[in-house]
């Protein structure tokens, strides 16, 4: 037995109480006052709420094992600014197995699966679009589509057994 055995009091500070437990509990109240200020000075907005939830509902629960593809470059953000009518946004989304490469203009849409590959790509239109938009991509993954986006769009992709969920994004 050593000096410190004797003298570890478990995290009580010597005083036979539990400083470690009171300062998780204070945690615990300040982060409760700050959910309820926050709902009162800036509640998020009811149909923005639900519009969320129906979303995750729609992402989720059809496809629990889906792979989630993270957008690696979007035009928007990552290229040098072109002027003109109808320019195309470029989006890449990637996993580690597969990257998925769409144009998106106001005529619709095209695209190519990389490695190329067979698929069919569901074009999810929001909680407010009863059904997807549902493409073919060729043996060599490409894929068009005339469908116009104006909302919130992800895609769902299925080659094989394998299923990709892109992140949700909005033109």
């Amino acid at each position: 037995m050593n000096d410190d055995d004797v003298f570890d009091d478990g995290g009580r500070g010597g005083d036979g109480f539990d400083h470690e437990a009171s300062e998780a509990l204070e945690d615990d109240v300040l982060e409760e006052a700050l959910r309820q200020a926050a709902a009162i000075l800036d509640p998020v907005p009811a149909e923005l709420r639900r519009t969320a939830v129906e979303a995750y509902a729609l992402n989720s629960l059809h496809d629990v094992d889906a792979q989630l593809a993270q957008l690696t470059f979007d035009s928007l953000v990552d290229a040098v600014p072109v002027r003109g009518p109808d320019v195309p946004r470029m989006l890449t989304f990637s996993t580690v197995a597969l990257t998925v490469d769409v144009e998106v203009t106001a005529q619709g849409m095209m695209g190519q699966v990389l490695p190329p590959r067979p698929a069919r790509i569901e074009i999810l239109g929001g909680p407010q679009s009863a059904s997807a938009t549902t493409v073919t991509a060729d043996e060599m993954g490409r894929f068009t589509c005339d469908l116009s986006l104006t909302g919130p769009f992800a895609l769902r992709l299925r080659s094989g057994e394998e299923v990709v969920l892109t992140e949700w994004l909005r033109l």
